[in-house]
């Protein structure tokens, strides 16, 4: 298996992604906007994708976070709001901002579920800080960081009541951030102390099976590489100071804080200790290079993926509750 998550072009497989799939049997496949058409389109897409190789629980991710990250939209598909209307909650009556956001992860989960994703790559656990760029903004759950925790812990068991497994992000923390690393690679440069509070949701949420990475280089850990390439990072600060042993994905490769080609990218993620290299964008090139630059996957991270996908199960989700949850969350919502 190559220790990989690749994109797909379009609606649905091309003999030449099939093939591929088939020989470089990656570890899993994530979707954007450009493979969302209708229910049963998406549906026959993620089918296809399990009988490849024959894995009825195959690791099918997408970014669907509410508000302004979300790859299925309306008409087809309901909006959920951002990270910030929790927020605005937990203000006013913390166990209700964290019943509403589990039921809306709940909610959001079902539709995941019907059309066969199994992960969804959220919640982020970024603090929120005065001054950042606004790439994580109103996705972030707050600026306090047990908040963060408490908002992101109700997501993850919202999403696993519909099937759905979540994931942890941007680790060791994107909130200080002051620039957008699809662009350009951001440089955190306060003390190690004053970083304690970036790790603090991290470190309460350790047992999450999945998370990813951060394109952000911090100063007071490693001057040269950011979190996704740097083996320091990875091994002490996200394996021992946060204690998470979960399946580490690296952040979208094709994102412009990176150096050198994807495959190189790649390559530099998985030396450094990630499990699995994420790429995004279906270019063919760059999905082949890949493949033929990464080792197989290793023991531990094979592992490590079976426990992240052993409790998903798009089956279990029942879409007829939907209206149910979203009325629950709409009346707590309105607390606020």
């Amino acid at each position: 298996m190559t220790p990989a998550i690749f994109g797909i072009a379009g609606l649905a497989l091309s003999a030449d992604e099939r093939a591929f799939f088939r020989d470089a049997d990656p570890a899993g496949y994530i979707l954007f906007g450009r493979n969302i058409g209708s229910r049963d389109q998406v549906r026959a897409l993620t089918d296809e994708l399990r009988t490849i190789h024959g894995r009825d629980r195959t690791f099918i991710c997408i970014d669907q976070e509410g508000g302004r990250v979300a790859r299925m939209k309306p008409p087809e598909w309901l909006a959920f709001p951002p990270g910030s209307a929790f927020d605005a909650l937990y203000d006013v009556a913390p166990a209700s901002a964290i019943e509403a956001a589990r039921v809306n992860a709940h909610a959001l989960g079902l539709d995941l579920a019907e059309i066969g994703i199994s992960v969804d790559c959220h919640p982020p656990l970024d603090v929120r800080q005065p001054g950042a760029h606004d790439v994580i903004g109103d996705r972030a759950f707050g600026s306090e960081p047990m908040r963060v925790a408490a908002l992101g812990r109700a997501v993850l068991d919202g999403l696993a009541q519909a099937g759905v497994a979540g994931c942890i992000k941007h680790m060791p923390g994107h909130g200080r951030a002051t620039a957008d690393s699809h662009k350009e690679l951001p440089t955190v440069t306060v003390s190690e102390d004053e970083l304690a509070s970036d790790l603090a949701p991290f470190r309460a949420l350790a047992n999450t099976p999945i998370g990813m990475t951060g394109h952000i280089r911090f100063t007071a850990w490693d001057a040269e590489n950011p979190a996704t390439q740097s083996p320091f990072v990875i091994a002490e600060i996200i394996r021992k100071r946060i204690g998470f042993d979960g399946l580490l994905l690296t952040d979208d490769l094709d994102m412009e804080a990176l150096s050198g080609t994807v495959p190189e990218r790649a390559a530099r993620a998985i030396a450094a200790g990630c499990d699995i290299a994420l790429n995004c964008w279906a270019r063919m090139d760059d999905m082949i290079g890949i493949a033929r630059l990464l080792p197989t996957i290793t023991t531990a991270a094979a592992g490590r993926l079976e426990r992240a996908l052993a409790a998903t199960d798009p089956a279990k989700g029942e879409l007829s509750r939907q209206a149910e949850l979203l009325a629950k969350r709409d009346a707590l919502l309105a607390l606020a």
